[in-house]
């Protein structure tokens, strides 16, 4: 079984999720009492929150650039960066290490082409929603539209996700809220929407709409677990 690397800690709540599904995952193949290999470097929020605020993106990517050392010379054999957000100094990651960094966006648009999704709504925090490195990602690489809620929908889902979601606050009026703007995606003819906040899956499920939601935790977790049980004869996908 390989070793998985967590870049965590962005928030805690969701990154004890991928511990949780990744385990799962692990154990779904392998029964008994099997659980995966993990290595967690979990990093102070606030920090690369206050970094975010600010736009120094590139003092974040040292950060995680660290961090992401810090796991290939515990025995990693790859990273996750549990977190969407982040992935906008993914660049800095993969530079920094000889181990492979298992993109977010790539595992989610892996189950766009799946489904023949061509045009795709995008919830997340506003840095997501509103900058390239994850809308264009999906466009240029994989040709899926990406479309995003207006500025005031983006204001009130990014506002929810910092001041209640990565504090582990779920309120009922806030899913509402997503709720309904997740149906103004789909009005605008969104096949499916992602929920491209690793936090917004604890508060919003597929039971609560009828359009396909892309839940980002579950799908990067189910990637980690592919790539861990890979060498393994057990593991089929």
């Amino acid at each position: 079984m390989k070793k998985v690397g967590l870049l965590g800690g962005m928030s805690w709540e969701s990154t004890q999720l991928y511990y949780k599904l990744i385990n799962q995952g692990v154990n779904r193949y392998l029964g008994g009492l099997h659980s995966a290999e993990i290595i967690l470097y979990s990093v102070d929020f606030a920090r690369v929150e206050k970094l975010q605020k600010n736009g120094d993106w590139q003092e974040a990517g040292q950060l995680l650039a660290e961090a992401a050392r810090c796991l290939e010379s515990a025995g990693a054999d790859c990273i996750l960066i549990c977190t969407n957000t982040m992935h906008k100094v993914a660049k800095s990651v993969v530079m920094s290490v000889d181990i492979p960094l298992l993109h977010i966006a790539d595992a989610v648009a892996e189950i766009l082409l799946n489904k023949k999704i061509t045009k795709v709504g995008l919830l997340g925090t506003a840095f997501t929603m509103e900058q390239d490195f994850y809308r264009e990602y999906i466009q240029d690489k994989y040709g899926v539209t990406v479309i995003v809620p207006d500025s005031p929908d983006r204001a009130a889902v990014h506002k929810i996700i910092f001041e209640e979601l990565c504090k582990g606050v779920l309120l009922d009026s806030s899913r509402e809220l997503y709720l309904q703007v997740i149906d103004r995606l789909s009005a605008q003819g969104a096949e499916a929407v992602i929920l491209g906040c690793t936090e917004i899956g604890l508060l919003v499920s597929q039971d609560n709409v009828t359009v396909p939601l892309l839940d980002t935790t579950q799908i990067h977790a189910s990637k980690a677990v592919e790539y861990a049980l890979s060498d393994s004869q057990t593991f089929s996908t």
